[in-house]
């Protein structure tokens, strides 16, 4: 037998074997009858069917929007609110590998996976959302808008910024797949990806906000202003490390066996630094509300039913959660801490649905209300999003430890 043919069988051995892995892999882990995959499974199915529907009929079929509110929920909440909640992967990127906070380094591929799959879907919920879905290309070639419109700038960086960050995210795979010469070559490209990915995160979160700045005479005057994307992405600081420590906080539980004794110890200083930063995010955020407000001469507008909707979201959603991030780092009170960061993330999703849906045409004779099916698909996408999430942390080393053999191809 000639060495092309031992090759050739070797190589188709270790095929097979990478296949028998893959498979062993989709199997089942862990129970399956848990009161989650009981509420999920049946809503899923349902949104599945429900997207059916939707694609078969037409986007009028199971929603309420109109040609005079195109955009709704699927827009408010799941892109506009979710992209704001995958900013924690930029800012822990940043804090890593740019500052060298390396005692946050434990938590840099979860929060990335969260970031990867947030942009993957909520990308994704853009299709349900538009009339003619197969027209999704036309932002990212410029047709229809130009190359100047800030859709296509939008766009573009959606794209980009999930590339980027599937190639942060990829030495995981890698030594999950036990691909040592990709792991080394991918783990090479990880800072390059990440400058780049951090440039396009600061742009397309303001980029968000620069969409609206179209909607001048649509949105309420205490939500639109001309920094609506400074203010979005600021927000996005505190809004994405509020989703770390309550996402970081359930998975510390619930994969437990995953995390070493060292990270276990450190999860408590990582949650107690991170409340600190979002103390004074939230301070420059409500900073800047306030020059705003003032700078539009908005006063009689207070004593209004819109006026006491906002002094509530500025209050008891920016104010009362700073407060608590404050003193909880103070105290060292983590409970408190995660308390805090649960009422930003209510706080981030009012905001953002005020200046999308609630804010929206606010004088309109009839308002927009999301119908039962939008709600469902909207729940449908974050249940898939979060076993997908729950697949690849049970599978590949996010929260445990790499192999052993990574430390000897560095």
């Amino acid at each position: 037998m000639s060495n092309m043919d031992s090759f050739t069988i070797a190589k188709d051995q270790e095929n097979k074997n990478l296949w028998r892995f893959l498979l062993s892999e989709f199997k089942p882990k862990g129970k399956i009858f848990t009161p989650f995959n009981i509420i999920s499974v049946p809503i899923m199915i349902l949104g599945l069917a429900l997207i059916v529907i939707r694609f078969w009929k037409g986007i009028g079929s199971i929603t309420n929007l109109t040609q005079e509110v195109p955009w709704g929920l699927w827009i408010g909440f799941d892109v506009v609110t979710g992209v704001a909640f995958a900013g924690g992967a930029y800012v822990l990127t940043f804090m890593v590998y740019i500052l060298n906070m390396k005692n946050y380094h434990s938590i840099v591929r979860v929060t990335v996976l969260n970031g990867f799959l947030a942009y993957v879907f909520y990308a994704g919920a853009l299709l349900l959302d538009l009339g003619r879905p197969w027209n999704v290309i036309n932002p990212i070639i410029g047709n229809s808008f130009g190359t100047s419109s800030v859709l296509f700038l939008v766009a573009w960086h959606f794209l980009l910024y999930m590339i980027a960050q599937l190639i942060e995210f990829s030495p995981a795979i890698a030594e999950w797949l036990g691909a040592r010469r990709a792991r080394k070559i991918l783990s090479s490209m990880t800072i390059a990806a990440v400058i780049f990915g951090i440039t396009l995160s600061t742009l397309h979160q303001s980029g968000l906000g620069a969409l609206y700045l179209m909607a001048k005479d649509k949105i309420h005057p205490l939500w639109y202003s001309e920094f609506i994307p400074i203010l979005f992405f600021v927000s996005s600081i505190f809004a994405g490390l509020s989703m770390v420590i309550f996402e970081g906080s359930i998975s510390h539980k619930v994969f437990s066996d995953q995390i070493s004794e060292k990270n276990h110890q450190a999860h408590t200083k990582i949650i107690h630094g991170l409340s600190k930063i979002c103390a004074g995010a939230m301070f420059a955020y409500f900073f800047l509300q306030v020059l705003v407000f003032v700078h539009g001469k908005h006063w009689t507008m207070l004593n209004t039913a819109m006026g006491y909707w906002y002094l509530t979201e500025m209050i008891g959603f920016v104010i009362c959660p700073m407060l608590l991030f404050f003193f909880s780092y103070r105290k060292n009170n983590i409970l408190l801490i995660k308390v805090a960061s649960v009422i930003t993330m209510v706080g981030i999703i009012i905001n953002r649905l005020n200046v999308s849906v609630i804010g929206f045409k606010w004088d309109a004779a009839s308002h927009y209300y999301p119908t039962w099916m939008e709600i469902v698909v909207t729940l449908a996408v974050i249940f898939t999003e979060i076993w997908i999430f729950r697949w690849v942390i049970n599978r590949m080393p996010v929260l445990r430890d790499s192999p052993s053999w990574v430390k000897n191809i560095k």
